[in-house]
Protein backbone atom coordinates (compact mmCIF):
# COMPACT_ATOMS: atom_id res chain seq x y z
CA UNK A 1 0.00 0.00 0.00
CA UNK A 2 2.82 2.41 0.81
CA UNK A 3 4.42 1.89 -2.56
CA UNK A 4 1.28 2.86 -4.52
CA UNK A 5 0.69 5.91 -2.29
CA UNK A 6 4.28 7.03 -2.89
CA UNK A 7 3.86 6.49 -6.62
CA UNK A 8 0.69 8.59 -6.74
CA UNK A 9 2.35 11.36 -4.71
CA UNK A 10 5.48 11.32 -6.88
CA UNK A 11 3.63 11.43 -10.23
CA UNK A 12 2.60 15.12 -10.02
CA UNK A 13 6.11 16.05 -8.85
CA UNK A 14 7.65 14.09 -11.73
CA UNK A 15 5.31 15.83 -14.16
CA UNK A 16 6.28 19.27 -12.86
CA UNK A 17 9.98 18.35 -13.01
CA UNK A 18 9.74 17.11 -16.59
CA UNK A 19 7.83 20.27 -17.58
CA UNK A 20 10.59 22.40 -16.03
CA UNK A 21 13.28 20.42 -17.83
CA UNK A 22 11.40 20.68 -21.14
CA UNK A 23 10.96 24.42 -20.57
CA UNK A 24 14.66 24.89 -19.80
CA UNK A 25 15.73 22.79 -22.79
CA UNK A 26 13.51 24.59 -25.31
CA UNK A 27 15.75 25.70 -28.18
CA UNK A 28 13.20 27.13 -30.62
CA UNK A 29 14.48 30.71 -30.22
CA UNK A 30 17.99 31.37 -31.49
CA UNK A 31 18.00 34.45 -29.23
CA UNK A 32 18.63 34.26 -25.51
CA UNK A 33 15.05 34.38 -24.20
CA UNK A 34 15.75 33.79 -20.49
CA UNK A 35 14.46 37.20 -19.36
CA UNK A 36 11.26 36.87 -21.41
CA UNK A 37 10.63 33.32 -20.14
CA UNK A 38 11.16 34.47 -16.55
CA UNK A 39 8.63 37.28 -17.01
CA UNK A 40 6.13 34.90 -18.66
CA UNK A 41 6.47 32.58 -15.66
CA UNK A 42 5.19 35.32 -13.34
CA UNK A 43 1.60 36.32 -12.56
CA UNK A 44 0.28 38.78 -15.20
CA UNK A 45 -1.35 42.13 -14.45
CA UNK A 46 -4.81 41.90 -16.02
CA UNK A 47 -6.26 44.97 -17.74
CA UNK A 48 -8.44 46.07 -20.63
CA UNK A 49 -6.56 47.28 -23.74
CA UNK A 50 -7.82 50.58 -25.11
CA UNK A 51 -10.34 50.83 -27.92
CA UNK A 52 -8.74 54.15 -28.91
CA UNK A 53 -5.38 55.84 -28.24
CA UNK A 54 -7.00 58.32 -25.81
CA UNK A 55 -8.31 55.38 -23.72
CA UNK A 56 -5.12 53.29 -23.92
CA UNK A 57 -3.76 52.15 -20.55
CA UNK A 58 -0.12 52.67 -19.68
CA UNK A 59 2.04 49.55 -19.43
CA UNK A 60 5.64 49.30 -18.19
CA UNK A 61 8.65 47.48 -19.63
CA UNK A 62 9.75 44.37 -17.71
CA UNK A 63 6.21 43.61 -16.53
CA UNK A 64 3.84 40.88 -17.65
CA UNK A 65 0.29 41.72 -18.78
CA UNK A 66 -2.86 39.83 -19.70
CA UNK A 67 -4.73 42.28 -21.91
CA UNK A 68 -8.41 41.95 -22.77
CA UNK A 69 -8.95 42.93 -26.40
CA UNK A 70 -12.09 44.24 -28.11
CA UNK A 71 -13.70 43.24 -31.41
CA UNK A 72 -11.44 44.83 -34.04
CA UNK A 73 -14.17 46.93 -35.74
CA UNK A 74 -14.63 48.75 -32.40
CA UNK A 75 -10.94 49.76 -32.16
CA UNK A 76 -9.48 53.03 -33.43
CA UNK A 77 -5.70 52.80 -33.99
CA UNK A 78 -3.03 55.47 -33.55
CA UNK A 79 -1.83 54.57 -37.08
CA UNK A 80 -3.22 52.08 -39.60
CA UNK A 81 -1.86 48.57 -38.88
CA UNK A 82 1.17 47.61 -40.97
CA UNK A 83 -0.64 44.54 -42.28
CA UNK A 84 -4.16 44.61 -43.70
CA UNK A 85 -6.40 41.96 -42.22
CA UNK A 86 -10.04 41.14 -42.28
CA UNK A 87 -11.74 42.31 -39.13
CA UNK A 88 -14.44 39.61 -39.11
CA UNK A 89 -14.07 37.79 -35.80
CA UNK A 90 -10.74 39.48 -35.04
CA UNK A 91 -9.78 41.23 -31.81
CA UNK A 92 -7.61 44.30 -31.33
CA UNK A 93 -6.46 46.86 -28.78
CA UNK A 94 -4.04 49.67 -28.01
CA UNK A 95 -1.71 50.36 -25.05
CA UNK A 96 0.86 53.08 -24.47
CA UNK A 97 4.32 52.96 -22.93
CA UNK A 98 7.74 54.61 -22.77
CA UNK A 99 11.22 53.15 -22.50
CA UNK A 100 13.97 54.64 -20.31
CA UNK A 101 16.80 54.27 -22.84
CA UNK A 102 16.89 54.37 -26.62
CA UNK A 103 17.74 51.02 -28.19
CA UNK A 104 16.46 47.61 -29.19
CA UNK A 105 13.47 46.23 -27.30
CA UNK A 106 11.46 43.05 -27.67
CA UNK A 107 7.71 42.77 -27.54
CA UNK A 108 6.91 39.20 -26.51
CA UNK A 109 3.49 37.60 -27.05
CA UNK A 110 1.82 34.30 -26.32
CA UNK A 111 -0.06 34.27 -29.65
CA UNK A 112 0.92 34.62 -33.31
CA UNK A 113 -0.80 37.81 -34.42
CA UNK A 114 0.14 41.24 -35.78
CA UNK A 115 1.60 44.02 -33.61
CA UNK A 116 2.81 47.50 -34.43
CA UNK A 117 4.79 50.03 -32.38
CA UNK A 118 4.07 53.66 -33.24
CA UNK A 119 6.19 56.75 -32.51
CA UNK A 120 5.22 60.25 -33.70
CA UNK A 121 2.27 58.80 -35.65
CA UNK A 122 4.51 56.48 -37.70
CA UNK A 123 5.04 52.73 -37.57
CA UNK A 124 8.47 51.76 -36.27
CA UNK A 125 10.12 49.22 -38.56
CA UNK A 126 10.60 45.71 -37.24
CA UNK A 127 14.27 45.02 -36.63
CA UNK A 128 13.81 41.24 -36.32
CA UNK A 129 11.38 38.62 -35.04
CA UNK A 130 11.25 34.98 -33.98
CA UNK A 131 8.57 32.43 -33.17
CA UNK A 132 8.56 29.35 -30.95
CA UNK A 133 6.55 26.29 -30.05
CA UNK A 134 7.82 26.51 -26.46
CA UNK A 135 5.97 27.50 -23.32
CA UNK A 136 6.21 31.15 -22.42
CA UNK A 137 6.43 33.61 -25.26
CA UNK A 138 5.34 32.27 -28.62
CA UNK A 139 6.54 35.26 -30.62
CA UNK A 140 9.12 37.99 -30.03
CA UNK A 141 9.39 41.07 -32.25
CA UNK A 142 12.31 43.46 -31.92
CA UNK A 143 12.11 47.21 -32.56
CA UNK A 144 14.56 50.10 -32.09
CA UNK A 145 12.71 52.52 -29.80
CA UNK A 146 13.37 56.12 -28.77
CA UNK A 147 13.74 56.98 -25.07
CA UNK A 148 11.28 59.00 -22.98
CA UNK A 149 8.74 59.31 -25.79
CA UNK A 150 5.11 58.24 -25.80
CA UNK A 151 4.91 54.99 -27.82
CA UNK A 152 1.85 52.98 -28.79
CA UNK A 153 1.62 49.21 -29.04
CA UNK A 154 -1.23 48.06 -31.29
CA UNK A 155 -2.60 44.54 -31.45
CA UNK A 156 -4.67 43.56 -34.50
CA UNK A 157 -5.96 40.48 -36.24
CA UNK A 158 -6.06 38.33 -33.09
CA UNK A 159 -8.31 35.29 -33.00
CA UNK A 160 -8.26 35.45 -29.19
CA UNK A 161 -9.90 38.10 -27.01
CA UNK A 162 -6.88 38.08 -24.66
CA UNK A 163 -3.12 38.42 -25.18
CA UNK A 164 -0.22 37.99 -22.78
CA UNK A 165 2.57 40.49 -23.46
CA UNK A 166 5.81 41.94 -22.11
CA UNK A 167 8.33 44.51 -23.33
CA UNK A 168 12.01 43.95 -22.50
CA UNK A 169 15.30 45.52 -23.50
CA UNK A 170 17.05 43.24 -25.99
CA UNK A 171 20.51 42.03 -25.04
CA UNK A 172 23.26 43.80 -27.02
CA UNK A 173 23.95 40.66 -29.07
CA UNK A 174 20.27 39.84 -29.80
CA UNK A 175 20.31 40.74 -33.49
CA UNK A 176 23.75 39.40 -34.29
CA UNK A 177 23.09 35.89 -35.69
Amino acid sequence: MRRSSWGRAAMPLAGMLSACVAHADCKDFSWDAHQERAIFASQPHTMQAGKAPAAAPLIQPDHFYALQLAPQPQVQFEAPPGKSMLADGAYAGVVKFTVPQAGSYRVSLDLPFWIDVIADGKLLPTQDFQGSRCDGPHKMVEFVMPAHQQLWLQFSGSTSPQVHVSITRAPATASAH
